[in-house]
């Protein structure tokens, strides 16, 4: 069994070993009539981006999102994993643009720093992440993104999150 065949296995445990490689198949047809399901399934059973891309590169992922949202959407009412994933979608899409851009790969460190005191509050007052994102007005993979640094925002935005964390003091 080849390493791209286990992990196939490791979200397909339902199915047979022919069924597996038809899967394996099928993913790398995005026209395919039962790719979206079959992607969905991997989506809400995997927790690591790095194994989906092993799998569908990134630009399948991003370019076929959408229409798998939409899709996913019409039969989940569920969102959890399919926030995280658009959070993930979100971000590959804003570092294509360029938005994200630190050098050698690295956020600011002031970034990091206030995501972290950002994640730290938020945790020691039982929010959730989305619970912060309505409190503030903020999308809940915007709120992701703040906490791993890998957003500049703006002061307005920083004010917001501050007020409702009753964060009073930041280092630089």
């Amino acid at each position: 069994m080849s390493a791209k065949t286990a992990i196939y296995a490791k979200y397909f445990w339902d199915l047979n070993k022919k069924a597996i490689n038809e899967a394996g198949k099928i993913l790398n047809n995005p026209n395919h009539p039962q790719f979206m399901a079959k992607l969905i399934t991997i989506l809400s059973r995997c927790q690591e981006p790095k194994e989906l891309f092993s799998l569908i590169s990134k630009e399948s992922f991003i370019n076929n999102w959408p229409r798998v949202k939409a899709y996913w959407k019409k039969f989940d009412t569920s969102p959890d994993f399919w926030d995280w994933w658009q959070t993930i979608y979100e971000e590959l899409v804003q570092r294509i643009k360029g938005e994200i851009t630190t050098p050698k790969g690295e956020f600011p460190s002031l970034f990091v720093k206030f995501g972290k005191a950002v994640k730290k509050s938020r945790i020691a007052k039982s929010l959730s992440q989305k619970d912060l994102a309505f409190a503030t007005g903020i999308t809940q993979s915007d709120i992701s993104l703040i906490e791993e640094g890998y957003k500049n925002i703006t002061l307005k935005t920083l004010f917001k999150i501050c007020k409702i964390l009753k964060i009073e003091k930041i280092e630089v």
